[in-house]
């Protein structure tokens, strides 16, 4: 089963995701219903984001981090309020 396929704001993270940084793992989780009644809940969600990507290999964490928010460019001032990003290491970079 695929949560994006009910939820377009989902889907629509995961396909900026994956035009931009081509990646060769991605885990996108949804959690809002953990803030509900928050103030910023209202306006974005709260997502959890587990990513693998080549173009990751040799960066800093931060570095890594930019190239995601790059990447979902406006969502991330309309759609998502926060962004929790653990970054995964890349198997097609570990094995050259």
């Amino acid at each position: 089963m695929n949560p994006a396929a009910d939820n377009p704001r989902m889907a629509r993270i995961q396909a900026m995701l994956t035009q931009a940084l081509a990646p060769t793992r991605l885990e996108l989780v949804d959690d809002s219903h953990r803030h509900a009644g928050h103030a910023g809940a209202r306006q974005g969600g709260h997502f959890t984001l587990r990513i693998a990507a080549p173009g990751f290999a040799g960066k800093r964490p931060l570095e890594c981090h930019r190239m995601i928010y790059a990447a979902l460019g406006e969502l991330m001032h309309t759609d998502i309020h926060a962004l929790s990003i653990d970054l995964l290491p890349d198997a097609a970079v570990d094995l050259e």
